[in-house]
């Protein structure tokens, strides 16, 4: 009877084994770090900082894999799709997961099929101009916009994006009308903007610091409530006198739906670790950027939260893609 007794109390112990082990022993292969934007940009940069940190942490290798278009989507495309063991993550920012969801249909769940790890950093988006451009702050750059409607032409990321967003936003609230030109990342819109064929852009402050500190753009505004302890001298829009909305970019973890639970647990410890590092959260607060502070399941309701604000957004602004 006690062997009888027994024998389930050992078969939980032997099911149990497998799974510590395989945390224990994670990762057993180069992990894929999934980047949905090409090298260079501020998403690209973060996934490196991150997959130099983690393959010291785990003593293994994390690859950066830039899978850019479709508004940041391919690379979550992917990850949503890959095998839930651990050994592909997401570098996401809230354009792939917040905001392209509601202009381009998808064939995954970015809520369901995405698990958030945790909140990497917040970076604010920043609006500048080309240093052609005869305008040094806000007001000036209205004035101009308005004498020539449709003349001046904005830069994103791509379509969807959340500089995509903050130029119609801005257009509505300034008054104003600009033209939206889309590219497949930063690269190529910083060279355009440089060489004048495009004049505006909101990009985060982690992909334009370098342009502002080489003197090739020119800040005139942040789109989000504060001011930047990066750029302390440049006014919020609010400030510079248009109200009327806000934009910041968020960058955050996720692995795929159904990845063991131990293994997303020793990812959020580790991650919580890294960004705590005084070089990590110099390098991020460089950019410009406010390292993430937010447990796992507060991220997961932020992550919510900013799919539906945006999902809003995009409705009362009426904003489609051509």
């Amino acid at each position: 009877m006690k062997i009888k007794r027994l024998l389930p109390c050992l078969l939980s112990i032997a099911m149990a084994v497998p799974v510590a082990a395989t945390a224990q022993a994670y990762p057993t292969k180069p992990v894929r770090l999934m980047v949905g934007a090409n090298a260079g940009g501020g998403t690209d940069i973060i996934a490196r900082m991150l997959a130099e940190k983690f393959a010291e942490s785990f003593k293994g290798s994390f690859v950066v894999e830039n899978r850019p278009g479709a508004s940041n989507t391919i690379a979550a495309d992917l990850t949503a799709k890959a095998a839930p063991d651990g050994h592909t993550m997401l570098v996401a920012t809230n354009t792939g997961q917040a905001i392209a969801p509601h202009l381009i249909k998808l064939a995954f769940d970015p809520i369901k099929d995405l698990t958030p790890v945790g909140l990497i950093v917040t970076v604010p988006n920043v609006l500048v101009v080309g240093a052609q451009v005869p305008a040094n702050n806000v007001a000036e750059l209205v004035a101009l916009m308005k004498a020539k409607p449709g003349d001046f032409k904005y830069a994103s990321s791509g379509v969807g994006s959340t500089q995509h967003i903050a130029g119609e936003g801005f257009n509505l609230a300034a008054g104003v009308k600009s033209v939206h030109v889309p590219y497949r990342g930063s690269s190529q819109a910083h060279l355009d903007i440089i060489g004048g064929s495009v004049q505006i852009m909101f990009d985060t402050t982690s992909s334009a610091m370098g342009q502002i500190k080489a003197g090739k753009f020119k800040p005139l505004a942040l789109t989000t409530p504060n001011r930047s302890p990066e750029l302390p001298q440049v006014p919020t829009l609010a400030e510079a006198g248009v109200s009327g909305f806000e934009m910041s970019t968020w960058y955050g973890l996720f692995v795929t739906t159904g990845t063991p639970p131990d293994v997303v647990a020793r990812l959020q410890g580790e991650l919580a670790r890294i960004l705590k590092m005084p070089d990590i959260q110099a390098k991020l607060k460089g950019l410009g950027g406010e390292p993430g502070n937010l447990t796992p399941d507060q991220f997961a309701q932020y992550n919510r939260k900013e799919f539906e604000r945006f999902g809003e957004l995009i409705k009362r602004a009426n904003i489609k893609l051509e």
